[in-house]
């Protein structure tokens, strides 16, 4: 029996990929598991590999081509010769894609989360292009009213209204520009993360009432432990001790004690997470990937030092999965390591806070009157002032300073 090839959710907020690549060609045989094609979205580029073993019969979307989550891009038959064709003449349009989304296995296997949907509200999803596994209902039991689709199609206006005027106003300004320095001037389209992470800032923007508060933290001790310990945890973990560890771990300390800052708002209700999955950013070469460490308040140090390490050398590889960067609930970005003193970041929709690291570095502060050498560093916290008020958000900060300036954790 053939088996669908699904196009993945990358993220929660994430609701359509660009297919980049495909690593095999229609008619050649795949393996399980196997690499199949490459895609792109705001959080991540990956390669998706093959839900079974067989011949690639069919191959719906090519290269270049953005399809929405749960769409079959792709077609695996059992043996050869099996109605192979690399792009079909019925192709599906975007109320077909729709259709096939809710009819495809992976649909067939949820029957709770189709019986959230009323044939009202399947009709307007079909019609619309919305795919209603991305929406959270207010309904008895979690269903998906009418009043539910129809908001997210009215937030989804107000997007487009927002990012077109920009869009629009800055193809003009290059075009003008490009006339007028034709020879002095390369243009370049923005890529599909590049794109999708410019909507996604816009949104959070508009979303959330954004606001910032800043401690100086005394990082001599976690310093002093670095380097005490750095050979040693080289020779038994045959990897290097970084600082992030350190900050990962008392921040998922410090948000089991403030479970709103471990949030996130829908329709005007709290959301109260009990998982603190914490998602920290890598900047590679081709955008900003977030991977998430799951439950990182059940893991210890070593836990999270491996942790982190194996997810962002996996995202410099494209080599995430989808659950890779799904499900977080706290963001920590980490610009220091080039340098920054300080920063106000944008935070990661639906989170409501996101906590950015400075450079850490030696400075002169006065310690009993008198003037010391101290390694410091600048946290700054982003969070969401519709839900969190300075007060909560600066007592969250100052637990993370005392964790840091008080470090009693065992590395090993």
């Amino acid at each position: 029996m053939p088996s669908n090839v699904i196009m993945p959710q990358m993220g929660e907020s994430i609701f359509e990929g660009t297919i980049t690549k495909w690593l095999k060609k229609v008619g050649e045989s795949v393996k399980r598991d196997e690499p199949l094609f490459e895609i792109s979205t705001d959080k991540v580029d990956s390669e998706i590999p093959a839900p079974a073993s067989g011949i690639l019969s069919e191959i719906r979307f090519q290269e270049g081509e953005t399809v929405q989550i749960n769409t079959v891009v792709a077609t695996i038959s059992e043996e050869a010769g099996t109605g192979i064709s690399a792009m079909p003449e019925d192709r599906p349009n975007a109320d077909t894609q729709v259709k096939s989304t809710a009819s495809s296995p992976v649909q067939e296997k949820m029957p709770d989360r189709s019986a959230r949907f009323s044939p009202l509200v399947r009709r307007i999803a079909r019609n619309e292009g919305v795919a209603l596994t991305q929406l959270e209902g207010t309904g008895i039991g979690g269903r998906i009213t009418k009043k539910d689709i129809l908001a997210h199609l009215e937030e989804r206006q107000k997007v487009a209204e927002v990012t077109r005027p920009i869009v629009q106003q800055a193809t003009r300004m290059a075009d003008e520009v490009q006339k007028l320095h034709a020879d002095r001037i390369q243009v370049v389209p923005m890529t599909a993360m590049r794109k999708s992470i410019a909507e996604h800032m816009i949104v959070s923007q508009r979303t959330s009432a954004h606001a910032t508060t800043v401690f100086e933290v005394d990082m001599s001790r976690i310093t002093n432990i670095k380097s005490q310990y750095a050979q040693e945890f080289m020779a038994r973990e045959g990897a290097k001790l970084t600082y992030m560890p350190f900050f990962i771990k008392v921040t998922a300390q410090a948000l089991k004690e403030f479970p709103v800052v471990n949030a996130s708002i829908v329709d005007m209700n709290v959301h109260y997470k009990r998982d603190i999955n914490i998602g920290v950013a890598v900047a590679l070469d081709w955008g900003l990937i977030v991977p998430v460490i799951k439950n990182a308040d059940e893991k210890s140090f070593l836990g999270i030092s491996k942790a982190s390490a194996r997810l962002a050398e996996r995202a410099r590889q494209k080599r995430l999965a989808p659950e890779d960067v799904q499900d977080g609930t706290f963001t920590i970005t980490n610009p220091g390591v080039f340098g920054s003193l300080l920063g106000a970041p944008i935070i990661n929709q639906p989170q409501v806070a996101i906590l950015c690291i400075g450079v850490i570095s030696k400075r002169p502060i006065v310690i009993h009157d008198a003037i010391a050498i101290r390694s410091m560093a600048f946290l700054t916290l982003t969070f969401d002032h519709r839900l969190i008020d300075g007060a909560i958000a600066d007592k969250f900060m100052s637990n993370i300073k005392t964790r840091l300036e008080n470090w009693e954790e065992p590395l090993f």
